[in-house]
C-alpha cells in the first residue's frame, strides 16, 4: 500500500468493532434529534443565504445599485463561504466535528444579526463575506458528523433529510422576503435569520464528538462512551448482540497528530472520487446560484413588481420540499449515482423549459403559470440532486480525510457559485438573451450528469470503513 494509504488507513483494524455497532444501530431519538438539530443550522443556513437575493432587489433600489453592484455583494457573500469550506474542514479533521460545528454556527449568526447595520454597498460586503464565513464552513461539518453517526443502511436517506431542511429554509427566506421586507424593511430581515440561529447553537451542546473522529485521535474510552449512549438511546442493553458483532482488538498506536493532506485528495487511492466530487460541486453550485439568487431582482427588472417577484420566489422555492424527499427515499432504492444522474436531467430539462417562456415577447401577465411551473421543475430535482450530492460527498473519503474532503469539494463549489451571478451579465453580453442563459445552465447540469454516469461510483449498503479501505 503507498505511504498515503497507510497514512490514511492508520488505526483501522482498531475502529472496526465499535464503527460496527455504529452502523448495525435502529434508528433513534440519537439519531432524529441529530438530524433535527444538525438540520436547524441548516435551515437558518437557507434562509441567511437566499434572504439575500430579496435583501438586494429592496436595497437596490433605496441605495441605486447598478446591476453590478448587486451581483458583487452576492459573490463576496459566496467568496466567504469558499474561505469559510476551505478551512472548517481541514479544522473538523483536527479538532473535532463537533467543535467546528458549534463555532461556524455562532460566527455566521452573530454576522448576520450585524448585516442589518450596513448602511452602504461595502459595509454589506464586509458583513456578508465574515457571515459567510460561518455559512461555508457549517455544511461539509454538519453533513460529515450525521454521515459519521448513521447506520450504513439509512446513512443516505438520513443526510438526505438533513440537507431537505435546505428547502424549509428557502421557503422561509421567501416568506420573509414577502411578507417582512416590504412592511418592516431588509433589515428585519437580517434580524430574524440571526436570533434562531443563536437558539440552536444552545440546543446543540447536547450533540456528541463523532466515535468515528474520537477513535481516528486514538481516543478509544471516549468513542465506546459514545457508542454506548447511541446504543442505549436504541434500546441496546449492555451485553446485547450488537456488542459482540466484532470482537475487540488490541488498539494499535494512533494516528500521527496532523493526519494525512490534502494533497492524498489527489493520490491514486482518491483521485478518481475527488475529480467526480469537484465536477459534481461546480456543476451544482454554477446552476443552483446562478438561477436562483438571480430571479427575484430578474422578474423585478422584467417589469414585475416587488410583490409579485417575492411571491414567485415563494411558489417555486415550495416545490424544494417534495424534491428533498423523494430524493431521500430514492437514494436508497436505486442509489446515490442513478439518483443522481436522473435529477440532474431532469433538471436541466427544467432549465430550458423555463428559459423559453421568460423570453421578452413571452413575459406577461399570460405565462406567469408556465414561469411558475417550469421554475418548480428546476426547484424540485435541483434541490433534491443536492441532498444527493451531500450525502456522497463524505462517504467516498476516509475518517481522517473525510471533512477537509467534504470541505475541499464544497470549497471548489463555492469558486463556481462566485462566478455564477458574476457570469450572468457576460452570459447575457456574449449570448443575446435569457433564455440562452438558461440553455447555458442546462449544458453545465448535463455535463454534471454524464461525469457522475460515466466515473461515479455507488456507495449505497456500504460501511463508510469497506469504503475508505477499497478505492475505486
Amino acid at each position: 500500500m503507498s505511504v498515503h494509504g497507510s497514512a490514511v488507513n492508520q488505526g483501522f483494524p482498531q475502529q472496526l468493532d465499535l464503527a460496527a455497532r455504529l452502523d448495525r444501530v435502529p434508528l433513534s431519538g440519537f439519531h432524529r434529534r441529530l438530524v433535527l438539530l444538525s438540520g436547524l443550522g441548516w435551515m437558518f443556513d437557507a434562509m441567511d443565504i437566499l434572504i439575500l437575493g430579496s435583501v438586494l432587489a429592496a436595497v437596490g433600489r433605496q441605495w441605486g445599485l447598478d446591476p453590478g453592484t448587486t451581483a458583487l455583494i452576492n459573490s463576496i457573500n459566496l467568496l466567504g463561504m469558499f474561505v469559510g469550506a476551505t478551512v472548517a474542514g481541514t479544522l473538523a479533521d483536527r479538532y473535532g466535528r463537533r467543535a467546528l460545528f458549534q463555532t461556524t454556527l455562532l460566527v455566521y449568526s452573530l454576522f448576520t444579526g450585524l448585516s442589518a447595520l450596513a448602511y452602504n454597498a461595502v459595509s454589506l460586503m464586509v458583513l456578508r463575506f465574515l457571515a459567510g464565513l460561518g455559512l461555508g464552513g457549517e455544511l461539509p461539518v454538519a453533513s460529515t458528523l450525521v454521515s459519521e453517526f448513521a447506520p450504513t443502511k439509512n446513512r443516505g436517506r438520513l443526510v438526505v433529510l438533513l440537507e431537505s431542511f435546505w428547502a424549509f429554509g428557502s421557503v422561509l427566506a421567501a416568506l420573509v422576503g414577502y411578507l417582512v421586507i416590504p412592511s418592516l424593511g431588509w433589515q428585519a430581515a437580517f434580524l430574524i435569520g440571526a436570533l434562531p440561529a443563536l437558539y440552536v447553537f444552545v440546543l446543540r451542546q447536547g450533540i456528541p464528538e463523532s466515535p468515528r473522529y474520537l477513535l481516528a485521535r486514538g481516543r478509544r474510552a471516549e468513542a465506546e462512551a459514545v457508542v454506548a449512549r447511541v446504543e442505549r438511546d436504541a434500546g441496546l442493553a449492555r451485553g446485547s448482540k450488537n456488542r459482540r458483532i466484532v470482537p475487540p482488538r488490541p488498539p494499535l498506536a494512533p494516528p500521527r497528530a496532523s493526519g494525512p493532506g490534502l494533497g492524498t485528495l489527489f493520490s491514486p487511492l482518491y483521485l478518481r472520487r475527488t475529480l467526480v466530487l469537484w465536477v459534481l460541486w461546480a456543476t451544482m453550485n454554477f446552476s443552483y446560484y446562478g438561477i436562483f439568487l438571480w430571479l427575484p431582482t430578474q422578474f423585478v427588472r422584467k417589469g414585475f413588481s416587488l410583490d409579485q417577484a417575492l411571491l414567485f420566489n415563494l411558489i417555486v422555492a415550495v416545490a424544494q420540499i417534495p424534491g428533498y424527499f423523494a430524493a431521500a427515499w430514492l437514494v436508497e432504492q436505486w442509489g446515490r449515482r442513478i439518483t443522481l444522474v436522473v435529477f440532474l436531467a431532469l433538471c436541466a430539462v427544467g432549465a430550458w423549459g423555463f428559459g423559453q417562456v421568460t423570453l421578452p415577447e413571452h413575459l406577461g401577465a399570460e405565462s406567469i403559470p408556465a414561469i411558475l411551473g417550469w421554475g418548480s421543475v428546476i426547484s424540485f430535482f435541483n434541490l433534491g440532486a443536492w441532498g444527493v450530492v451531500y450525502s456522497y460527498t463524505p462517504e467516498l473519503y476516509p475518517t481522517t480525510l473525510r471533512a477537509a474532503g467534504a470541505g475541499a469539494a464544497t470549497a471548489f463549489g463555492r469558486l463556481w457559485a462566485i462566478l455564477a451571478p458574476l457570469s450572468i451579465p457576460l452570459q447575457l453580453g456574449l449570448f443575446g438573451s435569457q433564455a440562452n442563459v438558461f440553455l447555458a445552465f442546462m449544458a453545465i447540469m448535463v455535463i454534471g450528469a454524464v461525469v457522475v454516469l460515466l466515473f461515479g461510483i455507488e456507495t449505497r449498503g456500504r460501511s463508510l470503513e469497506e469504503l475508505a479501505a477499497a478505492p475505486a
